[in-house]
């Protein structure tokens, strides 16, 4: 440890021998380099920088109610307007407005100037929060030779910045709604189609569609009851067609002598005929109550029965009568012979016109059960093919709903950036405003004469240094009995003190002083220059 401070104390002794002896090269070279330095600082032209910042605020109206068309962040729309305002076509025309860069015209082309100008442009974003992404607010600031100069520039390139924003942002807005309009009207046109497509399937299978299914069966079920009532009519018609023949029959088949005169129109009917007629009046009146439990009396059936019934209660009296007439005539012994004729052909061509009704009621009836047939055989042919209807409509449905769901979102879409677009019109958007104006520098930002001037002494003193170290290694000269031991390698014997005589002191003590005035003089002179530096800037 003390061999340790014995060398450290040798080697500061060493460099503070060398400063003393080359006390002069260490002084003139430090303060000639820092006066330079000084100098240097002094004849650099001044710059002053002029600084805007500019406040991103965000849309007015909540997004859950109106979606922005912009989709990108703050950082992606500063870049994208950075290249827009710093393009050529925007900062030549500035260059030759304000006068910019006239030394620098003579040897650099309008490229060369404009890439002079980007470099005195800086924009950067204001992060008060390290931790956050997302920028709020940017900073842009231009560097020119004049404060007024810098200023009008830094206002420029902000309205610049502005403009550009909301003409970006009309640009997309305007882009994304005419897109979308023009996808719409696609939509539209294709919709249209399949609704036509729909229209037309519906119109050419009309009755044969599902959802006519439970009408066609409610139709086919009372096809079919009227079918069972028509035959039940052409039935009961069929029946009495045979009951009119019979009684034709019968009244051709009696005898002359069994047709009493004056018998009222019917005389000579046999015990048969009026049974006939009881049976087919009791049938009758059997049907009728069977249709008024299910009509009103009204009702056209119930209306013709009542007229066979009272048809055929007239029949029956008459019957009954002439039976009744011709037992009286029997019993008193009367002839009946020679006025029948007249009587039974009278009642014969009343059963012939009946037949002929009931006979046209026939045809009618039959007519009628072909055209329910038919009809029944149409809806089951119907109902048949609503299975392979249905999956066709299934099939045309599902591009149908397919459309008009794509055409239900485009048209939210277009509504929804149309109020996006009237939003950003009313400026009710994201958009840019200026917090801090452009300022007008009262001082020059560059150069930092202080920082030059304090440079250039550190500079000075360092080479001042080294420079003596480097003479005074080229110095061999013997300063001390050590440095005489040291070269030559062997012991001194004898050594002579030196003598000083008391003109050399005066000399002596004279260059001391004078290089104590030397030394302040250039140490005051840096000092005053730094100070001057410092309060010019």
């Amino acid at each position: 440890m003390a061999e340790e401070n014995q060398e450290l104390t040798k080697t500061l002794e060493q460099f503070a021998g060398i400063a003393f002896r080359r006390r002069w090269w260490i002084l003139l070279t430090a303060c000639g380099i820092a006066l330079a330095a000084v100098g240097a600082s002094l004849l650099l032209p001044n710059r002053y920088k002029s600084e805007a910042t500019i406040l991103v605020v965000q849309q007015q109206v909540p997004q859950r109610y109106v979606v922005p068309n912009t989709t990108y962040s703050v950082q992606e729309a500063i870049q994208s307007l950075t290249e827009a305002v710093l393009s050529r076509t925007r900062l030549l025309p500035m260059v030759s407005e304000f006068g910019l860069y006239a030394k620098e015209k003579q040897r650099l082309g309008p490229e060369g100037l404009v890439e002079l100008m980007r470099k005195n442009i800086d924009i950067a974003p204001v992060q008060k929060d390290p931790a956050q992404r997302e920028v709020n607010a940017f900073k842009i600031s231009f560097t020119a030779d004049n404060a007024l100069v810098a200023q009008s520039i830094t206002s420029k390139l902000t309205s610049f910045f502005i403009e550009e924003n909301l003409k970006l942002q009309e640009q997309q807005d305007t882009g994304t709604t005419s897109f979308l309009k023009d996808q719409l009207a696609a939509a539209q046109q294709q919709l249209q189609t399949q609704e036509q497509s729909l229209r037309e399937f519906k119109m050419r299978n009309l009755g044969e569609l599902p959802e006519q299914q439970q009408g066609n069966l409610a139709i086919l079920s009372g096809l079919h009851m009227q079918l069972q009532n028509t035959m039940a009519e052409l039935s009961r018609a069929q029946e009495q067609r045979v009951y009119l023949r019979s009684l034709i029959s019968q009244y051709r088949d009696m005898p002359a002598m069994d047709l009493p005169a004056g018998a009222g129109g019917a005389a000579g009917a046999s015990p048969n005929s009026a049974v006939t007629a009881e049976a087919e009046l009791a049938r009758l009146r059997t049907q009728k109550a069977g249709l008024l439990a299910r009509y009103t009396p009204e009702y056209p059936d119930v209306v013709k029965v009542n007229q066979e019934i009272v048809q055929t209660e007239a029949l029956l009296r008459r019957l009954t009568g002439a039976q009744a007439a011709s037992k009286d005539k029997n019993k008193n012994g009367e002839s009946a012979t020679g006025q029948t004729f007249p009587m039974r052909g009278g009642a014969t061509a009343q059963l012939q016109s009946q037949l002929k009704a009931n006979q046209v009621e026939i045809d009618n009836l039959s007519a009628g059960e072909k055209r329910l047939q038919g009809q029944i055989t149409e809806y089951e042919h119907r109902l048949n093919l609503t299975p392979v209807r249905e999956q066709q409509l299934s099939d045309l449905l599902r591009n149908y709903n397919l459309s008009k769901e794509h055409y239900t979102e485009l048209l939210g879409k277009v509504n929804q950036s149309e109020m996006a677009t009237n939003l950003a019109q009313r400026q009710q958007g994201q958009q840019f405003r200026v917090v801090d104006p452009p300022s007008l520098p009262a001082k020059p930002s560059s150069p930092n004469r202080i920082k030059i001037g304090m440079g250039g002494a550190a500079a000075g003193l360092f080479l001042a240094a080294i420079l003596a170290f480097l003479i005074d290694s080229k110095d061999h000269s013997f300063r001390s009995e050590k440095d005489v031991s040291h070269w030559s390698k062997l012991p001194l014997v004898i050594a002579m003190p030196l003598w000083i005589t008391p003109a050399e002191e005066r000399r002596r003590s004279w260059k001391k002083s004078l290089e104590w005035v030397a030394a302040t003089a250039l140490v005051l002179m840096v000092l005053v220059a730094e100070y001057y530096v410092y309060r010019r800037g």
